[in-house]
């Protein structure tokens, strides 16, 4: 039998537990790393920091959709895995994510927007890998001809390029 004492010990770890929420594990990166996420996640095996190679990224529920965008001529196939995908594999715990690009490029985005619009963390353009100088390896992309509120400076500003770092905040 428990005494009163632990009992209610017991019933504060659970409590702390069930607040924190679940942690996530994740695999290591085996490959040349071209995504970190840091800041505000749940991670078993690797603390507040979880890198992604190009594999582990393919490994994700694929999504695609064609769009226009303010940076090139012709709609264009984007195909990757959901941003809101991406963020529930770490865990991740904030309302606002800060996106930044290999030139050190920062945007800040909230996570709303993964919920509510099907944003693709692009890793594929007209299915083909993307180079740095067209705007890889990873482009964070809104389906802007789903919705006339995305087709603004607003939402074209939050589409980070050359995507190397999310802070989770």
């Amino acid at each position: 039998m428990f005494s009163k004492l632990s009992r209610r010990r017991c019933l504060l770890w659970a409590a702390a537990m069930f607040l924190a929420g679940p942690s996530h594990a994740l695999d290591a990166a085996k490959g040349k790393i071209f995504l970190t996420i840091r800041g505000n996640i749940r991670l078993k095996n690797s603390g507040d920091q979880a890198d992604f190679d190009m594999d582990m990224l393919a490994a994700l529920p694929q999504h695609s959709f064609t769009t226009k965008t303010p940076w090139y001529k012709e709609s264009k196939k984007f195909t990757g895995p959901l941003l809101r995908d991406v963020l529930a594999a770490v865990g991740a715990q904030g309302k606002t994510i800060q996106a930044v690009a290999l030139n050190n490029f920062k945007v800040e985005i909230p996570v709303a927007d993964t919920r509510q619009f099907t944003v693709i963390l692009a890793r594929l353009m007209d299915d083909q890998p993307m180079p740095i100088r067209d705007k890889g390896p990873l482009f964070i992309v809104y389906p802007f001809d789903t919705d006339t509120t995305l087709q603004s400076t607003h939402y074209y500003m939050r589409s980070a390029w050359q995507l190397r770092t999310i802070e989770v905040q």
